[in-house]
């Protein structure tokens, strides 16, 4: 019975068909890495370096992109602080162009106030001097109607 079971089970000692195994092991191994192991690595390893490359292209594109928002939005503020400066300045010579016509409109406004101030001045002195010599002469009248004779020297 324990022969029965010895033909059954595995050989323990190596034979001469070991070493044809391990050779076509190391045959396979040869042929599977020339033939797929090798190709396909390769065309990993491409796609790859596509897909970084193009990661990186687009990467690159990004940055400029981005380069060139903020060159153009660097450029927008600085034309606005332009603009803000340029209507500050015309701002401020309207203001002294309206503060010099005030001034010489009020210098005119003054002047023609002095001017008819002396017109009325002298509209009033000639007045009194009329009114003056009128009451003298009224004066005169009445003094000789009451008096029934002329009276001399005033």
């Amino acid at each position: 019975m324990l022969f029965a079971f010895a033909e059954n089970s595995i050989q323990l000692v190596p034979d001469g068909t070991l070493f044809l195994h391990i050779a076509i092991i190391l045959l396979m191994v040869f042929v599977l890495n020339a033939l797929l192991y090798k190709p396909v690595i390769s065309a990993l390893d491409r796609r790859k370096l596509n897909t970084d490359g193009r990661s990186q292209e687009a990467q690159d594109i990004l940055a400029r992109v981005e380069e060139g928002l903020s060159s153009y939005e660097r450029s927008v503020r600085e034309a606005r602080v332009e603009g803000y400066g340029l209507i500050e300045q015309q701002r401020a010579e309207a203001m002294k162009e309206r503060q010099s016509r005030l001034d010489s409109v009020r210098e005119e406004v003054a002047g023609s106030i002095q001017k008819e101030k002396q017109s009325i001045s002298r509209q009033s002195e000639e007045a009194r001097n009329t009114l003056d010599q009128d009451a003298r002469r009224t004066a005169n009248e009445i003094s000789e109607r009451i008096l029934h004779r002329p009276i001399a020297g005033v």
